[in-house]
């Protein structure tokens, strides 16, 4: 196997034990009896843990390199990512979500600095593509999920056994990665923001992934909730939801270089950006679950790109190091996770899981509006850099 086939292998396997979690949400959120706005406090524990740990996870990765951080950071994942199954309260559930999303982040760091070395190595372009097989993953993991909860299967046993059965896997294709020589920290992207306030430039783009970002957290987080609380799902179809909208945002994202290529950047994210709002909004006003999945499905196409484009955008800024303005970047898509989640919690205890999702509207107005940022600079063509992984 090549090694573009390898890292891609990797970048698939990886989200999987995690995808089985999503469906499982609304089946946790009524065994700890929690309200909308418990839940969105529980879930915050995810992004917390995660933009806590990626500053210290940077220098990780720069001391033993990609390929170590992917070996032992995915056994260490894959141990955690049942915990928060077994949550016995709120606190707990926050604590345990906590832990794992300094782990997740940490893995998906080293898979992204071994996909750029591995780019070098070989001169072929697979990040992109890369990022569209971790969609993958996570669409059969939740998928899998999805199965699971209509067998009726324990979510903290279910998962624990599909984790157990991705890590033989994940060791057995993670120790045929090349070992490259550690890069020095500072070629490493992952660097704490906040020596330097961003430019007007960076900020405007900056905005623009911000609503991206918001709509993939609460995606993930609220979809199989709004699915079950909304329609009554059972079984199946309630995890389906997230399901559908992974497959549209690997496809958008296998589509994403073809797609800039013949219109342009501005073009690609408008076109996407339409998408997700028609989309959100057939999931408003869907009358059944059978029209709210597709709008799912939109939705799931029309945030497949924005995060990527918003790299190459703020990386040609060029008022500053590349690495900088993405750090910037990171940090910011990274906020967009951590509030979208509570805001459509806290929303809907005080009305409705409708109105909660709607909220979502003006930053995706927002995004829209600002696409005209992602226009190419004419200083020259952006330097590569890593980032770590968002969806």
């Amino acid at each position: 196997m090549s090694l573009q086939r390898l890292i891609m292998a990797v970048f698939f396997l990886q989200p999987i034990a995690f995808g089985c979690w999503l469906p499982r949400i609304p089946e946790i959120q009524a065994r700890l009896a929690l309200g909308p706005a418990d839940l969105a406090m529980a879930l915050l524990g995810l992004p917390v843990g995660t933009l806590l740990t990626l500053p210290f996870a940077g220098r990780l990765v720069a001391r033993i390199g990609g390929r170590a951080t992917i070996l032992y950071g995915f056994m260490v994942f894959l141990l955690l990512v049942s915990l928060p199954a077994f949550a016995t309260s709120m606190p707990m559930l926050f604590f345990l979500l906590a832990l794992l999303g300094g782990a997740l982040s940490t893995v998906e760091l080293g898979l992204n600095v071994e996909a750029d070395e591995i780019e070098t190595m070989a001169g072929v372009q697979i990040m992109s593509r890369c990022h569209g097989f971790w969609s993958l993953g996570i669409m059969a993991g939740s998928l899998i999920g999805a199965a699971l909860l209509a067998l009726r299967l324990p979510p903290e046993w279910s998962i624990l056994g599909v984790a157990g059965a991705v890590l033989p896997l994940a060791i057995l294709v993670s120790v045929r990665l090349p070992r490259p020589p550690v890069r020095a920290p500072e070629t490493l992207a992952v660097k704490p923001p906040g020596l330097h306030l961003p430019s007007k430039a960076l900020l405007a783009v900056s905005l623009f992934v911000f609503g991206i970002t918001m709509t993939e957290g609460a995606i993930a987080d609220w979809s199989a909730v709004y699915l079950k609380g909304i329609f009554q799902t059972t079984g199946m179809t309630t995890g389906i939801g997230y399901t559908i909208f992974a497959l549209m945002a690997a496809a958008g994202r296998f589509a994403g270089d073809a797609m800039k290529g013949r219109f342009g950047a501005v073009t690609t994210a408008r076109l996407c950006g339409c998408s997700s709002l028609i989309g959100l909004g057939i999931v408003l006003l869907a009358p059944n679950a059978t029209t709210a999945l597709v709008g799912f499905a939109a939705i799931g196409f029309g945030v497949s790109v924005g995060f990527p484009l918003a790299v190459t955008a703020s990386a040609s800024i060029g008022d500053r190091p590349a690495a900088e303005n993405v750090a910037i970047l990171t940090f910011i898509a990274l906020a967009g996770f951590l509030v979208g989640p509570p805001m459509i919690g806290f929303v809907a205890e005080v009305s409705n899981l409708r109105i909660g999702l709607a909220t979502l509207l003006p930053t995706l107005c927002l995004s829209l509006a600002l696409t005209h940022v992602l226009a190419p600079k004419a200083s020259g063509a952006p330097k590569r850099i890593v980032v770590g992984e968002i969806l």
